[in-house]
């Protein structure tokens, strides 16, 4: 392990709302100087830091450009990794396990076309004034365009977000489009299938509610790249909530509808088994009012 790093004995990492290069290298489980370069996502946020991992020459050729055809091109360097450190603190070794257990029952039933493929690892964290356990992980990088899980998700919106994908694209073969639209069809099909099945298989599901949570890529597929909050399923009277107040549960399942019924072309039931316990207009009213109550938390609390 490397060599312990100064840090103040008040400050955790979790609890920070960003990090930068040189905070990952006064991790005391981070080797210093090291390889890569450490740049904050975007989609980094209430239950994770989320950071780039990038080839220093990448870097060097974003800041400094090259010159292509007599133009000077500033290529944005692409991540080799995704490295995310999870906020959630954990009272010993067995809670931190069984996270581990669920992030990998959920990759079995999605991999490989329907999420980064994950890397979870425990760690020995160095935290304010005492060793505590802390779960990170490094995971496939997916590059692709946010699939929002409320949108109208029509033909019209889909084909703007390939547009934005294929921008460097100068010829595009006659029936790509209808070809792409049809890919997009088909694996939204596999996706809803597959998380169906964890749902009833494993009675887990993994957060599809979230901005940010689905990727729509160039090829057409649907991926879930943020694996940090997954709930067991229960359609009992009483509303799940995660460990921040948020009813993960049942908005995963309505957005899963909602995936169903705009992108695969069926018409799903209301009264399907799966969806039933879940969609009648009492619970989806309670699940409104909590989800209010975890809105007005956030804005009234500090991150962390």
């Amino acid at each position: 392990m490397p060599a312990q790093k100064p840090q103040n004995e008040n400050d955790d990492i979790r609890d920070r709302p960003y990090l930068a290069h040189d905070d990952i290298l006064q991790l005391n489980f981070i080797r210093s100087p090291g390889r890569y370069i450490f740049r904050r996502h975007y989609r980094a946020g209430l239950r994770s830091h989320l950071m780039e991992v990038l080839d220093p020459k990448d870097v060097a050729r974003e800041k400094g450009g090259v010159r292509v055809d007599g133009l000077w091109l500033f290529p944005r360097a692409v991540p080799l990794k995704m490295l995310r450190i999870f906020r959630r603190r954990f009272t010993d070794l067995t809670e931190a396990r069984e996270e581990i257990r669920r992030v990998k029952t959920v990759q079995a039933c999605l991999a490989p076309d329907h999420i980064a493929r994950p890397s979870e690892f425990l760690v020995d964290y160095l935290g304010p004034g005492k060793w505590e356990i802390l779960l990170a992980g490094l995971q496939e990088y997916v590059a692709g365009e946010v699939l929002e899980p409320w949108g109208e998700l029509g033909e019209r919106h889909l084909r703007s977000l390939l547009d934005r994908m294929r921008m460097d694209d100068r010829r595009e073969p006659s029936g790509a489009r209808d070809h792409w639209m049809d890919q997009v069809r088909t694996r939204a099909e596999e996706f809803v299938s597959r998380v169906r099945k964890l749902i009833l298989e494993a009675r887990l599901v993994p957060d599809l509610a979230g901005v940010g949570n689905l990727l729509l890529t160039r090829t057409g597929g649907i991926k879930l790249v943020d694996i940090n909050n997954i709930s067991e399923v229960s359609p009992e009277p009483i509303i799940p909530l995660d460990d921040r107040g948020y009813p993960v549960c049942d908005k995963s399942i309505a957005v899963l509808f909602h995936l169903e019924e705009k992108l695969t072309g069926r018409s799903p039931r209301r009264d399907d088994p799966l969806y039933a316990p879940f969609l009648s207009p009492e619970r989806v009213e309670r699940v409104k009012a909590a989800e209010q109550r975890f809105h007005l938390s956030t804005t009234a609390t500090p991150l962390g």
